[in-house]
C-alpha cells in the first residue's frame, strides 16, 4: 500500500464530507446566492482555500465518486487525473489504485 497515495484519498475524502454540508446549506440559500463557497478538495491538509460553485457545478462533480474539485495548481499528478479545467477550478479524477479506493468507500453517496 502506498501510504502517501492513502493519505492524499483520505485527506480529499475529509473536504469531501465537509462540502457536502456546506451543499446543505447552500442550497437553502440558493435563492439569493448564485454560487456557493467550497473548501478545495486537494490532498495537502492544509490547504483551505474556497472555490465558488454552482450547486449544478457541484452535483456534476458529486455525480462521480472518484471526482473531485480542486484550485489550479493543486492537483497530485502521481495519484489523479484533471478531466476538466475552469478558471476557478479543476476536476480531477482519481487513477485506479489506493486513491481512488478510498474514494470509493468513504463517498457517502454511494
Amino acid at each position: 500500500m502506498d501510504e502517501r497515495h492513502r493519505r492524499i484519498g483520505e485527506n480529499e475524502a475529509i473536504f469531501r464530507q465537509v462540502n457536502e454540508r456546506v451543499s446543505e446549506l447552500n442550497r437553502s440559500f440558493s435563492v439569493v446566492l448564485e454560487r456557493g463557497d467550497y473548501l478545495c478538495e486537494c490532498g495537502n491538509e492544509d490547504c483551505l482555500e474556497r472555490i465558488a460553485l454552482t450547486i449544478e457545478e457541484y452535483e456534476a462533480v458529486r455525480s462521480e465518486p472518484t471526482h473531485f474539485f480542486v484550485k489550479p495548481g493543486h492537483v497530485a499528478p502521481d495519484v489523479e487525473d484533471v478531466v476538466r479545467s475552469e478558471p476557478e477550478y479543476e476536476v480531477v479524477r482519481k487513477r485506479e489504485g489506493e486513491a481512488a479506493e478510498v474514494a470509493r468507500e468513504t463517498d457517502p453517496r454511494s
